[in-house]
């Protein structure tokens, strides 16, 4: 059982039936040993960085060359459940076939956002206490984008939180950003179905919100559909990026044919600038430009031919978080690296983000898996492994600026994203 559930926070769900399979039948012998993570299954929280990794080469080479003040981290989510009063929720799904798979998401996570570190608190507070601690260690000037989730909604634009698998109201995410405004900036959620969507979004500008964000899979939402237009609208009058998933999700189950890249291009063709969470890295989508039963395509690919489009330069962005997990460390971080060095002709198109706090779930990422790959230096891998239990945040951005292909590593405008939802910056 131990390998099924380390399988689940590792592989994509094909490979996680798979390796459940044999999990059972092997009763954790041999198969959990081989599913065993490297870099060990729970976060040992260790709290601030010793000064020897604070000022180790790899980190100090790592902020060569950046302005921190132009440095966002633009995907970081928060989680909680509403301990504080705050509208946010973690809802462990009502089928007996989902519940396992997210008790054990929800203690992952809770693992990785270190709320042992501060036991006087609630919950939610000690979340965002630990957070504080690890923004804090980061140089002055640089910000992380909080994002927002707003609930599924059903066709008539009705709430659901039953069928929610995690949300975050944009109240409780303005007033988290606002608390901090030296660290934080943060991005609205609104579900387009909602009747008072526009009315929302323009509420949400008004109060500070830098981008709008999505999971069309978890909350119910076409972005093909006629009834976004006047959403698409609104942002493109506002200059408000949305941000949205593309490409198979794993972290809230849904319906994952709305992730389809190629469903983006109505937001496209409203003039709406669109960052493709993920570059679409991970999964299979139909070929929807060949008609609505195309052939099954990597979604990555599919991301990668709207990118081509001249029409959507200057509008069509990805960003980086979640590249670096194992799972998706193939073809598309590689592409990645060969398009957007400096110079590169992704290089002022994609925006670095941490996904945190998933760089902190351990069975994700593998610094090891990635000197095998041959996108890291080996010398580097034991001092990010040590980083990492401290901060993950830190480890995430320093494993970035090291990646290479060819000798080649990330432009560093990727990182100096705070031109994207800072257009007076």
């Amino acid at each position: 059982m131990l390998s099924a559930m380390i399988a689940a926070m590792t592989f994509s769900r094909r490979r996680f039936l798979a390796a459940s399979a044999a999990a059972l039948a092997a009763a954790g012998g041999a198969t959990a040993w081989h599913l065993w993570p490297d870099e060990g299954l729970l976060h040992p929280c260790l709290g601030p960085l010793p000064a020897e990794l604070a000022k180790h080469p790899l980190v100090l080479e790592a902020w060569a060359g950046l302005d921190p003040t132009q440095v966002w981290d633009s995907h970081a989510h928060l989680i909680g459940i509403g301990d504080g009063g705050g509208d946010l929720g973690f809802n462990e799904g009502r089928s007996l076939l989902h519940l396992p798979f997210a008790k054990l998401q929800e203690y992952f996570f809770r693992n990785a956002a270190c709320i042992t570190n501060h036991p006087a608190q609630g919950l939610d507070a000690a979340m965002i206490a630990h957070l504080h601690d690890l923004v804090d260690a980061m140089p002055v000037g640089h910000k992380l984008l909080l994002l927002a989730l707003d609930a599924w909604h059903d066709d008539s634009g009705r709430r659901h939180t039953e069928h929610t698998h995690f949300w975050v109201g944009n109240d409780y995410c303005a007033a988290v950003a606002k608390h901090r405004p030296d660290r934080f900036a943060w991005a609205a959620s609104v579900h387009p179905y909602r009747p008072d969507a526009v009315v929302a979004i323009e509420q949400a500008h008004r109060d500070g919100a830098r981008a709008l964000k999505w999971i069309p899979s978890a909350q119910g939402i076409d972005p093909a559909s006629p009834r976004c237009d006047r959403v698409y609208e609104a942002l493109a009058k506002l200059d408000l990026p949305l941000i949205t998933h593309g490409g198979q999700e794993r972290a809230a189950p849904g319906d994952d044919n709305l992730d389809n890249p190629l469903r983006l291009r109505r937001a496209l063709a409203h003039g709406v600038r669109v960052v493709v969470a993920h570059c679409a890295s991970m999964g299979e989508d139909r070929d929807i430009d060949r008609g609505e039963n195309g052939p099954w395509v990597e979604s990555f690919a599919l991301f990668e031919r709207l990118m081509e489009e001249p029409a959507h330069v200057g509008r069509l962005f990805g960003d980086i978080s979640a590249l670096t997990q194992t799972a998706r460390a193939g073809r598309p971080l590689r592409r990645v690296l060969e398009r957007a060095h400096e110079g590169g002709d992704w290089a002022r198109r994609l925006l670095n983000g941490s996904d945190y706090p998933l760089p902190a779930i351990m069975p994700l990422y593998s610094p090891r898996f990635l000197v095998d790959s041959g996108l890291l230096d080996a010398a580097a891998a034991a001092p990010l492994s040590a980083i990492r239990r401290h901060n993950p945040l830190l480890f995430d951005f320093v494993l970035k600026r090291h990646l290479h292909v060819g000798g080649r590593r990330l432009a560093k405008s990727v990182f100096e994203t705070r031109r994207f939802f800072d257009r007076q910056a």
